[in-house]
């Protein structure tokens, strides 16, 4: 039997970037944006403030664009201040490179096992799917979904009873299968 476990964002992602308020490194963003026209041009921003002392940085999202080539439902989106455009944004590794900034999932991200929280059958087989790419040790998704310690998953994985075509002890931001056996 199949089970499907699904690891879905809870929350935007922390931003890692230095604060030249306070030297701190974490910024939150809370989906505004700043939209700005010059003449037939346009630039956009979206809004990231700091977890310490509240300033406000700007990530570039558009920069000197003709108004003519931006989709109208893009700048809709920007103008309304649309938090799932910012989530879409932050994922985008142009913009990432861009405005050199990293993200922090921790705490921003849980697991769906679909209501099997410790499967009991001999031979286990599970698809797993991410909603968004957020990397994370497949160690640490077995363990939580299994009800099992990380030491545990790695002892089954030394046995051979916890198999995949993935390295699992590696960070992974896509889907993969595995199978555990015990």
């Amino acid at each position: 039997m199949l089970n499907s476990w699904v690891v879905m964002p809870t929350c935007l992602p922390l931003v890692i970037r230095r604060c030249h308020g306070c030297a701190s490194e974490r910024f939150r963003a809370n989906g505004k944006f700043r939209v700005n026209a010059h003449h037939k041009l346009l630039d956009a921003w979206l809004l990231v403030l700091c977890t310490v002392c509240g300033d406000t940085a700007k990530l570039t999202v558009l920069e000197r664009m003709n108004v003519r080539s931006v989709r109208l439902d893009l700048l809709d989106r920007m103008h309304d201040n649309d938090p799932g455009l910012a989530g879409e944004l932050l994922q985008d590794p142009l913009l990432r490179r861009r405005n050199r900034i990293a993200l922090d999932w921790d705490d921003a991200w849980r697991l769906d096992t679909g209501g099997s929280d410790r499967p009991d059958h001999e031979v286990i087989d599970v698809a797993v799917r991410f909603a968004a790419r957020i990397p994370v040790r497949p160690v640490r998704l077995i363990a939580e979904g299994c009800g099992l310690s990380r030491a545990e998953v790695e002892r089954l994985i030394t046995e051979g009873k916890l198999v995949s075509a993935v390295r699992l002890s590696s960070r992974l931001s896509g889907d993969f299968t595995f199978t555990l056996k015990r």
